[in-house]
């Protein structure tokens, strides 16, 4: 059996962020993962300026697909608002990779199935030990699911649904384009390019409200029909989907030696349902709090995408109709 001071489980951008402050500070840590990277991830990819803040990327040396847009294009009851705004998207497919690799961690690729507690360090399938475990696998995270079950409630009003689907596509509009509310879509698609001849598009909505209104087959169909006269583009293959959770109040999200981070807590931004920052703020925060013995707190790592202003309050609530506010 191997044993490590510290394990984190899933190696996406919380995971990468929490091992790279860890291993920066000399502490001995294993990443462990389903997935062998790079891997296949389907997202928006949509980074903010403060994910470039928190992970101090230079963006000029950054070896992959970056592309920053100036401008965010609203599309919402027949308006059109093109609003001034420097935002960035990314390939997940290389982003999550790099930051793996950035982080100087070992990473293992291995299917956790069993936690359990052995006074006080974590056995992990009878295979690895640590002292300190970070739940970092998304929503249907393992940590979460072996040690928070009874204590972290989730609430089926904040879960989101999406379809989702990215493609090599030579795109002549180099904006994100986002699209809310339409054909009665309790929530938004959009059009986001990225670097090298790539695009990602998708709709996304609060599962709970879909299902009192058309399936979200319907709203993608009609997102297809849109691009195609809007931009002339045909869809190449069938969407993905996937669900995750927004933020609500957070409870524990930690017991004992024991963290979650990013989706595994649910922590996705209310406004536009962004999880890339949550993500790293979370995983830097449970490293600190392993680093330094500081409480583990998640006061103020969500925020807000748009800034938490009234155009946020706003969105949050036609989304969720205020289901358990964040805290």
């Amino acid at each position: 059996m191997r044993s490590v001071e510290v394990i984190v489980v899933g190696g996406g951008p919380a995971g990468s962020a929490a091992a790279q402050r860890l291993k920066a500070a000399g502490a001995e840590v294993l990443v462990l993962d389903k997935e062998s990277f790079p891997r296949h991830k389907l997202c928006a990819g949509w980074i903010t300026p403060a994910v470039v803040s928190d992970l101090r990327l230079d963006i000029g040396a950054y070896p992959h697909s970056f592309l920053s847009f100036r401008r965010l294009h609203w599309h919402m009851k027949g308006l059109h608002l093109p609003v001034p705004s420097i935002q960035h998207s990314i390939r997940r497919f290389e982003f999550d990779a790099w930051l793996l690799q950035r982080s100087g961690a070992e990473a293992v690729h291995h299917t956790v199935k069993n936690i359990r507690r052995d006074g006080q360090e974590y056995v992990i399938d009878e295979s690895f030990r640590c002292r300190y475990l970070i739940g970092a696998a998304g929503t249907s995270c393992p940590v979460r699911r072996s040690l928070f079950d009874g204590t972290l409630r989730r609430i089926r009003a904040l879960q989101t649904v999406t379809l989702e689907l990215e493609f090599p596509h030579d795109w002549q509009d180099g904006d994100c384009h986002l699209w809310f509310f339409q054909s009665g879509l309790p929530g938004y698609s959009w059009y986001v390019p990225k670097a090298r001849g790539w695009l990602n598009v998708g709709v996304g909505a609060m599962a709970a409200r879909l299902r009192q209104h058309e399936s979200i087959w319907q709203h993608w169909r009609h997102l297809a029909s849109q691009l195609e006269r809007q931009f002339r583009i045909r869809m190449p293959a069938n969407p993905t989907g996937y669900s995750y959770y927004v933020r609500g109040g957070v409870g524990q999200a930690r017991v004992d030696n024991a963290f979650l981070t990013g989706d595994a807590a649910g922590l996705a931004t209310r406004d536009l349902c962004e999880g890339i920052g949550p993500a790293i703020r979370s995983g830097q925060r449970a490293a600190d709090s392993i680093l330094t013995g500081a409480a583990y707190t998640l006061d103020g790592v969500t925020g807000a995408s748009l800034g938490g202003g009234l155009l946020s309050r706003w969105l949050d609530w036609q989304f969720t109709h205020g289901a358990s506010p964040g805290h």
